[in-house]
């Protein structure tokens, strides 16, 4: 059994030293937290467990550690490359969602979005420390139910920040920020795909806005569930770094009697969130400045065309999701011949 204490002396090779797991002791608001790591886990990784069991979020922790300094600012850096010890104390300051209303416009905006190469997100998504980080995942995180999961249907995943709601913009009404034809659109869909949602923000954030804009008590269609960036993982390419991403098969392993890489397609505004599943990802347009573009913005509805055509496939994850748009013109052209 590997021992709790990663220092560099006791670290034999880069290998054990990443797979080893780390018991550390977290000090805040007068109580201690014991938080359980591996070395191949980024400071990030570190910072979202943290969340789980105190409810601030990662972005609101500021963490000090003898000797170590600013290194635990740095969310890339593996623990592995830190003198962490079991026997050390980390203090954690920060505040609770409770005490401060949190809105992602606060967080940088990612718009450098990235394409991996093929290879390289094969290789991204066949890594074994990869599959282990999604393995402890799958154990750590808790999917909570919203409806129940319907056999036969299909699984539609989205994300809401520019993909359903522009969260940049202001506006007095949350309504006039959200993506044009949404509700047509769910409704729509409904009738053959159980819907997630699936945001790199916090749970109440969502619950928050998918409240405000009507979407999880609507009586033309269900969510089945909610996850936000607790289920997310870090992951490292050698052309991009380290970042987050969306796998999949945290909610297959979950649902597997309902849900798998054949029946799924997730939405999302940033490529990289699908890096561990490639063949399931849809790149939407992001819907940025709704108050120039609500008038225009056809999106969703365009989208529901392609998502009712390829309903009755048997393997969603066979098609090139990139080429969207020419499925549903050559599914239009079929049904004017016909």
């Amino acid at each position: 059994m590997a021992s709790n204490t990663l220092t560099p002396s006791t670290s034999t090779s880069t290998s054990s030293a990443s797979e080893e797991e780390l018991t550390l002791t977290v000090k805040w608001s007068g109580k201690e937290y014991t938080v359980r790591v591996c070395g191949d886990d980024t400071v990030g990784e570190l910072k979202r467990r943290i969340c789980e069991l105190t409810n601030v979020l990662p972005n609101r922790q500021k963490l000090l550690y003898p000797k170590v300094g600013s290194k635990l600012a740095d969310d890339s850096l593996l623990l592995s490359q830190l003198p962490l010890k079991s026997s050390l104390k980390m203090t954690m300051i920060g505040t609770t969602e409770e005490d401060i209303i949190v809105d992602p416009v606060e967080s940088p905006e990612i718009v450098d979005d990235f394409e991996i190469g093929q290879e390289e997100a094969v290789d991204i998504k066949d890594k074994e420390v990869n599959k282990q980080k999604l393995r402890r995942r799958i154990n750590q995180y808790k999917i909570e139910l919203q409806n129940p999961c319907r056999k036969g249907k299909k699984l539609l995943v989205l994300d809401i920040d520019y993909t359903l709601f522009d969260h940049r913009s202001t506006a007095e009404n949350p309504l006039e920020l959200m993506r044009p034809y949404l509700h047509e659109f769910l409704t729509s869909v409904y009738s053959e795909y159980d819907i997630m949602i699936w945001s790199a923000t916090s749970m109440k954030w969502i619950n928050l806005k998918m409240g405000q804009l009507g979407v999880l008590d609507n009586p033309n269609y269900k969510i089945t569930a909610l996850l936000d960036h607790l289920a997310m993982i870090t992951v490292q390419s050698s052309s991009r770094g380290v970042f987050d991403c969306k796998p999949l098969g945290l909610i297959w392993a979950h649902f597997p009697e309902f849900y798998n890489a054949t029946n799924t397609i997730m939405f999302d505004d940033l490529r990289r969130n699908f890096v561990m599943n490639p063949q399931n990802g849809l790149t939407i347009k992001p819907f940025r400045k709704a108050h120039a573009n609500r008038d225009s913005d056809q999106e969703l509805v365009k989208l529901t065309q392609y998502l009712m055509a390829i309903a009755e496939l048997d393997d969603l994850s066979s098609l090139n999701h990139n080429n969207w748009e020419f499925f549903t013109e050559d599914s239009a052209k079929r049904r004017r011949h016909t």
